[in-house]
């Protein structure tokens, strides 16, 4: 049954005004509903969801708590730095970024963090 409707990630915020500067302000996301003190919902693609919620103790994971599926990872990277978003850059054991991007296998790979240190991803599967 659930697997027939639609998810919405929920990410963690240690401060909610530099995360609405970072996902409405810097990715250019629009804000569909703002709970004052509480959480922020931006729309994502058609008719998906972003929920960050003010936390205390943030995110303390380092590994990828959201991703986006993107047709073109260089162009998404383009817009990204243009938008002045650091992009990671890794190194071994894996994985291992060029220009920032991994070769995932299946897919390509880049990360960026948020102000509440959520790792976040674009990914372009391969054909």
């Amino acid at each position: 049954m659930l697997g027939n409707h639609i998810v919405f990630p929920i990410l963690l915020s240690t401060d909610l005004d530099a995360t609405r500067d970072f996902y409405h302000g810097t990715l250019g996301l629009e804000i569909l509903r703002e709970d004052p003190g509480d959480r922020i919902v931006f729309k994502c693609g058609n008719g998906g969801q972003l929920v960050v919620t003010l936390s205390t103790v943030g995110t303390s994971d380092t590994q990828t708590q959201l991703a986006w599926r993107v047709p073109d990872i260089r162009e998404a990277l383009a817009d990204l730095r243009a938008r002045g978003v650091k992009i990671e850059e890794y190194q071994a054991p894996d994985p291992v970024t060029t220009d920032g991007i991994a070769d995932m296998g299946h897919s390509w790979a880049a990360w960026f963090i948020d102000p509440s240190r959520n790792v976040l991803a674009v990914v372009e599967p391969k054909r």
